[in-house]
C-alpha cells in the first residue's frame, strides 16, 4: 500500500483542501476559502493526508478572530481507514498543544440513512482512535414558515423590562429547553449561554418575551433577529406547560419582524423539546455529535448573536 503523507498546509493550498469533493453537499457548511478569507481557518491549522498526491483525508480547525477559546475541529472528511485519519489528528493535536474538540456536523437523522452513516463511520471512528470521546449531541432545526399553532388564551406575552428582569428569571430556570449557537458563545465569548446570556446576547431587552400565567412569569425567550439569520436563541421554562405557546409566540414575533427562517438548537436527549419544536413547525435540519478529550470535564448544555460573520453556519 502506498505510503501516506500527513502534513498541515501552507498558504495559498487552498485548492488542495477543495479538491477533496464534499461528501455531505446538503449540509450547510462555510466553504474552506471563505473561512480563510474571514480569519477563521487558517493553513497552519488545516492538516492533510496524502496518498499517491490525492487527498484521503482533511480535517480543519477553526478558531474566529478575537476567540477566547481554543480551536474546534469543524471540518473532518475521511475516505482513508480510520487509522489515517486518527494518525493525521494525533499530529495535529500535538502541534496545536493537545486534543481539542472535535463536532462532527450530519445531515438530519443520520442514524437512520446508510448514505450518511458511511460517510460517517470512519472519521468518527478516527476520532475515537484519537482519543476523543463523544460527549453529547444537538439537533438543529428551522421553521420556514408553517402556520403556527393557535394560543389556547391562557398565557399573555410581553417583551422584558430589561435586563435586570432578564436575569432574574434566567437565575430560575434549571435547565433552558432551547440553547441556539451555545458552543460559538462559549469558545468566541467565553460565555455560558444558559446561565449568563446576556453577556452573549446583547440586543435591547425588548427581544426577551416573557410569558405570563395570571400576571406571574412562567417562562421567557430570547430572540436574535438581527443576526445571520432569525434566532431563537434562548427559551427557559418555569412551567414546563407553557412551552408550545411560548415558542409559538417566540417565532410569531420574529416572522412579524420579517423572519422568514428561524433557527433553534436543542440537545438531542431533550426529546420532549424536540417533539415541542416539530409540533410548532420546525424540521431538523442537522445534528452535531460533539467528540471531546478524553481528559476534559462533559461540557455543559450551556447558543446568537454571530460574532464572525465568516463563520456564520459553524453557530
Amino acid at each position: 500500500m502506498t505510503d501516506v503523507v500527513i502534513r498541515p498546509l501552507v498558504a495559498g493550498e487552498e485548492s488542495l483542501f477543495e479538491s477533496m469533493p464534499d461528501p455531505l453537499p446538503q449540509l450547510r457548511k462555510v466553504g474552506y476559502a471563505d473561512g480563510i478569507a474571514g480569519g477563521g481557518y487558517r493553513p497552519e491549522t488545516t492538516w492533510v493526508a496524502l496518498r499517491a498526491g490525492r487527498v484521503v483525508g482533511r480535517a480543519a480547525w477553526v478558531r474566529p478572530p478575537g476567540a477566547v477559546g481554543a480551536p474546534w475541529l469543524e471540518r473532518f472528511d475521511l475516505t482513508a481507514e480510520p487509522e489515517v485519519g486518527a494518525d493525521m489528528l494525533r499530529a495535529a493535536h500535538e502541534a496545536l498543544g493537545g486534543p481539542t474538540v472535535y463536532y462532527a456536523a450530519t445531515p438530519a437523522h443520520w442514524r437512520r440513512r446508510p448514505e450518511v452513516l458511511a460517510v460517517m463511520t470512519a472519521p468518527m471512528a478516527a476520532a475515537r482512535l484519537a482519543g476523543l470521546v463523544e460527549r453529547g449531541e444537538r439537533l438543529r432545526c428551522s421553521w420556514t414558515g408553517t402556520p403556527l399553532p393557535v394560543a389556547s388564551g391562557r398565557y399573555t406575552f410581553r417583551p422584558a423590562t430589561d435586563a435586570a428582569e432578564i436575569n432574574a428569571l434566567v437565575a430560575r430556570v434549571s435547565e433552558p429547553d432551547v440553547l441556539t449557537g451555545v458552543e460559538m458563545a462559549r469558545a468566541v465569548g467565553g460565555v455560558n449561554l444558559a446561565t449568563d446570556p446576556l453577556a452573549w446576547l446583547t440586543g435591547p431587552a425588548e427581544d426577551w418575551l416573557i410569558a405570563l400565567d395570571a400576571g406571574e412569569p412562567v417562562g421567557l425567550a430570547g430572540t436574535a433577529g438581527q443576526a445571520c439569520y432569525p434566532l431563537l436563541a434562548y427559551l427557559g421554562l418555569l412551567d414546563d406547560a407553557v412551552r408550545g405557546e411560548l415558542l409559538a409566540e417566540a417565532v410569531r414575533v420574529l416572522a412579524a419582524g420579517g423572519a422568514r427562517e428561524v433557527v433553534a438548537d436543542v440537545d438531542a436527549h431533550r426529546v420532549a423539546v424536540a417533539a415541542e419544536l416539530e409540533r410548532t413547525g420546525f424540521r431538523q435540519l442537522r445534528s452535531r455529535v460533539a467528540f471531546e478529550p478524553a481528559a476534559a470535564p462533559p461540557s455543559t448544555s450551556a447558543g446568537t448573536a454571530v460574532a464572525a460573520g465568516s463563520i456564520a453556519d459553524v453557530i
